[in-house]
């Protein structure tokens, strides 16, 4: 039986938690603040997947409420291939699509929902698209698509939102394009919407160079899963990675090395359903590894895609900034 002082807890915890939530539902950067991931990337099409990107393309969701009725802005930074963030290979010599679904099918299809670019991933409707080179306008500059009507997206009920959908996909060449997402009320400034989100299923990204940044990834978990099994690509055996939930306390996970998938199975609890993992990366100080990009993906025990959300649904399971790795 749990005694008064440790309910006064449990209920002040809840309540920070409960508050977080709230409070994050005001983000709508990609990669989120509290993922600390410098860029997304995606290489060119020609590349070598050694270089940490699996399949050459990256696909995101933007979750609208229904009750807002404003126009909506996907802002891009840094679309080129071609400048200070971007991957060299040799010359630059990519180009990097960028196309933004709505309508029937842009998330509810099936093949929507594996994270892999086959089959009918790309369902929906186009509503706009861009392919980039090396273009000096947009080296660490925003480029902004739209103005998009909340209802060009499709509606799910299950969000009680609408969502739109961008894929990045690496058209040509071999270079690796860094770049980064924000969902927008205004065509010129980062300006979030209140209740909104993103998330992907399939997460390609790049890690700090200093080991001192710890980036941490946030997939949830519903009420139907039992078990996820957690694969990460190409983590060059760049130190620790470690799960964390709302119940337990961190435990290490196996990492890939050079250009290879590693997996590793983790039960879910009843306690942890319908919250938030933390998947922390932790670098090794030494030999520091550069230009680190690492793929992962989480799936449950129907091998269905479990989504990667940008502001953490239920918030933060647990601090993640203070973890020490001996």
């Amino acid at each position: 039986m749990m005694n008064g002082s440790s309910q006064m807890k449990r209920n002040i915890l809840t309540g920070i938690v409960l508050f977080t939530a709230l409070f994050h539902t005001w983000s709508q950067a990609v990669p989120g603040k509290d993922e600390n991931i410098p860029y997304l990337v995606t290489f060119g099409a020609n590349a070598e997947t050694s270089w940490g990107d699996d399949d050459f393309s990256q696909t995101f969701f933007f979750v609208i409420p229904k009750d807002f009725t404003s126009p909506v802005y996907i802002r891009v930074y840094d679309p080129d291939c071609g400048g200070a963030i971007d991957e060299l290979k040799g010359v630059f010599d990519t180009r990097t699509s960028f196309t933004v679904y709505g309508g029937v099918g842009c998330y509810t299809d099936e093949d929507v929902q594996t994270g892999q670019p086959q089959g009918n991933y790309k369902a929906g409707n186009i509503l706009a698209t861009r392919t980039f080179g090396v273009d000096p306008r947009y080296d660490q500059k925003w480029f902004t698509f739209g103005p998009f009507n909340p209802t060009e997206g499709e509606y799910v009920e299950q969000f009680k939102s609408y969502i739109i959908k961008i894929i990045a996909e690496g058209v040509s060449g071999d270079d690796g394009n860094l770049y980064r997402y924000f969902l927008s009320t205004s065509p010129d400034e980062n300006k979030p919407i209140e209740g909104a989100n993103a998330f992907t299923f399939e997460y390609c990204f790049r890690l700090w160079d200093d080991p001192k940044q710890i980036s941490v990834i946030y997939p949830y978990i519903d009420d139907r899963t039992i078990n996820v099994r957690e694969s990460n690509f190409d983590w060059d055996d760049d130190g620790y990675i470690l799960i964390t939930s709302v119940l337990r306390k961190s435990q290490p996970l196996p990492v890939s090395n050079e250009d290879n998938w590693v997996e590793s199975d983790f039960k879910i609890f009843d306690k942890e359903h319908n919250t938030s993992l933390a998947i922390s990366m932790i670098k090794k100080s030494s030999p520091v590894v550069r230009n680190n990009n690492v793929v992962m993906h989480i799936r449950n025990q129907y091998n269905e895609a479990l989504k990667f959300y940008s502001s953490p649904i239920g918030g933060i399971p647990k601090p993640i900034y203070g973890i020490g790795v001996r």
